[in-house]
């Protein structure tokens, strides 16, 4: 079976921690000064990727 190749847009989205991946929050891209301070500070930050989705992204990354 040949090798996979790395999905381009999931590479540039995921990155890869100790033991999970690190995932940006929606709505922090743009138009951020319209936002509560708040807002912005926590989507700083990021989130971890859902365990249920791991092993799916595991095979495109």
């Amino acid at each position: 079976m040949p090798k996979l190749k790395t999905h381009k847009g999931s590479k540039k989205v995921f990155n890869k921690r100790k033991n999970d991946y690190k995932i940006g929050r929606p709505g922090s891209r743009h138009n951020t000064g319209k936002k509560n301070s708040s807002f912005n500070r926590k989507n700083r930050n990021g989130s971890t990727l859902n365990s249920s989705d791991l092993k799916r992204i595991k095979t495109l990354i």
